[in-house]
């Protein structure tokens, strides 16, 4: 009987540890679609990517061998600039699209490892790290692979 109740107890667990674990995937997917690529790459709501993102959020970028951080906020900043100086090619601009590769998830950290697409090309591979807080998960790191353009 000690047997059997451990069993259906540790089937039980599973299948809540399953359903949070989908759960915890959706809203990062859901997460990553407004606060990233709609609002970040197609051009879409920045206040998406203010509340996406965790202020503290780097992206960290290899150059001539060194490492260079971009915080949330300046890259968002010049993603307005951007918006404001040109919005004509802004309405031309092809769309990103997301493909999800993988989601590691434990408690409350997470890694998700993403391609962009534009054109039919892979533009980028990205991995994002994730924190769950209080009032859900944000985005707090980023490194990325950019692809060679394909001629």
């Amino acid at each position: 009987m000690k047997k059997y109740f451990i069993l259906v107890f540790a089937g039980f667990l599973s299948l809540f540890v399953t359903a949070q674990a989908q759960n915890d995937e959706l809203a990062i997917k859901s997460l990553i679609d407004k606060a990233y690529v709609e609002a970040i790459h197609n051009n879409g709501d920045l206040e998406e990517a203010r509340k996406g993102f965790h202020p503290g959020f780097d992206l960290l970028i290899i150059k001539n061998n060194m490492l260079e951080k971009l915080p949330i906020y300046n890259w968002i900043q010049s993603a307005a600039e951007r918006r404001v100086k040109n919005p004509e090619s802004l309405q031309n601009a092809p769309t990103t699209l997301c493909k999800y590769l993988n989601f590691d998830i434990v408690g409350d950290a997470a890694i998700v490892k993403l391609e962009l697409w534009r054109n039919n090309e892979k533009i980028f591979t990205d991995w994002l790290s994730l924190y769950q807080f209080e009032d859900g998960w944000k985005i707090v790191g980023k490194i990325y692979y950019r692809h060679p353009a394909v001629k």
